[in-house]
């Protein structure tokens, strides 16, 4: 799904300018303007927690029209700006055709790091565009999977040292009350694993190895992560399968605002794994410009490069950043090819929403040999 996320603050720097000065004056005295004045200006001390809600917009194919709300909230534990920067997050939406849903994020840090959970969770009646399985699969005549979906997954991570964290990880998909609609030219999809609904619990143990202070946008740091996910069938799952995954992201500091920022990400699973919980390339995170799930299989691998100016040196609030990346997936280990590798590029502009946290919303174009997407979103793709 292409998400579209636009801050709607933005849209009253073109609302205060009417025709009547008077008009400019009263629209500037009222609550409205007073809230979005405070965020824009960042006027609360660095310490204390940010909260701010904003309407969202979203538009896809297989939507059209996504209306929503953003909730964002940011805190340091103990009131301490020595320790890390936490984030949560909430989109509820709903479209003009009937879907709905709400998505929650979290990356909250304890005092001193003593804790660290990382998650998401997500539920929503919400189409997927469904293309096949594997390398190679066709972009014009993708199948449309309408389902009712759950996601919950949820890392709890203790810190064993400065910066390594270990613990337990639970992951828990459910698709429900499914429609496979094929494609209207009869190049028909069989099938896939899962198709006709499936509901599968995974726990597993990551290590994690994190530098990072603000994760919404890295300055400086390392980010690693290894894990090792498994569902048993009938023991909370209707299939059997695992896999571990490996995300690794490092950032360097170029001159005073600039950053450059890579990142390398593999996912490797066995056993029976359902199309919904294969590896995914594409998104608004790695690989932008490719739709989430435009190709999928049960191996991945893939790595991005971002240069950000953060902000521009002649600007206080604007930047931009250029990327490209590159991956593909495979049925197993063996079978990666060069030939089958993807590649993406683009630009992004930014816009410095909270100064004293550091935080930028992006606005990002993704080019690839299939067209152009773009996101719009609080923070860095990673």
């Amino acid at each position: 799904m292409q998400k579209v996320k636009i801050i709607a603050l933005f849209f009253l720097v073109f609302v205060v300018a009417t025709p009547s000065a008077s008009a400019q004056k009263k629209f500037r005295e009222t609550k409205i303007w007073r809230y979005a004045s405070s965020i824009l200006n960042d006027t609360s001390e660095a310490s204390k927690a940010t909260f701010i809600v904003y309407p969202t917009f979203a538009s896809s194919p297989e939507t059209g029209l996504q209306i929503g709300a953003s909730l964002l909230r940011l805190f340091y534990a103990k009131k301490d700006t020595l320790n890390r920067l936490s984030e949560l997050q909430a989109f509820p939406f709903f479209t003009i055709k009937g879907q709905y849903g709400i998505i929650f994020e979290n990356a909250i840090y304890g005092n001193e790091d003593k804790w660290f959970f990382l998650g998401e969770t997500k539920i929503q009646r919400f189409p997927l565009s469904y293309y096949g399985v594997g390398p190679v699969t066709s972009g014009n005549d993708p199948a449309y999977v309408d389902a009712f979906q759950l996601l919950l997954k949820q890392r709890v991570l203790r810190k064993i040292h400065k910066n390594f964290f270990f613990g337990p990880e639970v992951d828990y998909q459910l698709l429900s009350n499914v429609t496979f609609k094929q494609p209207s030219d009869g190049n028909l999809h069989e099938i896939p694993l899962g198709g006709d609904g499936t509901q599968n619990l995974g726990f597993g143990l990551g290590f994690v190895y994190d530098s990072r202070h603000n994760v919404l946008n890295v300055r400086k740091g390392l980010f690693g992560e290894i894990a090792y996910l498994t569902t048993v069938k009938g023991f909370g799952s209707e299939y059997g399968f695992g896999g571990v995954n490996l995300d690794v992201r490092s950032y360097h500091p170029v001159g005073k605002n600039s950053v450059l920022a890579w990142q390398v990400k593999g996912q490797f699973m066995h056993g029976d794994v359902p199309f919904n919980q294969l590896a995914l390339l594409g998104g608004d995170r790695l690989m932008r410009g490719y739709y989430l799930g435009r190709y999928r299989d049960k191996n991945l691998i893939a790595a991005q490069l971002e240069y950000r100016m953060l902000p521009f040196p002649f600007s206080k609030r604007f930047g931009a950043v250029a990327f490209v990346s590159a991956g593909t997936v495979a049925p197993d280990i063996n079978s990666f090819q060069i030939k089958r590798l993807r590649v993406a590029c683009g630009v992004g502009f930014r816009f410095l929403v909270f100064p004293k946290k550091d935080i930028y919303i992006r606005l990002d174009f993704g080019f690839t040999k299939e067209g152009l997407n773009f996101y719009v979103f609080n923070g860095e793709a990673f």
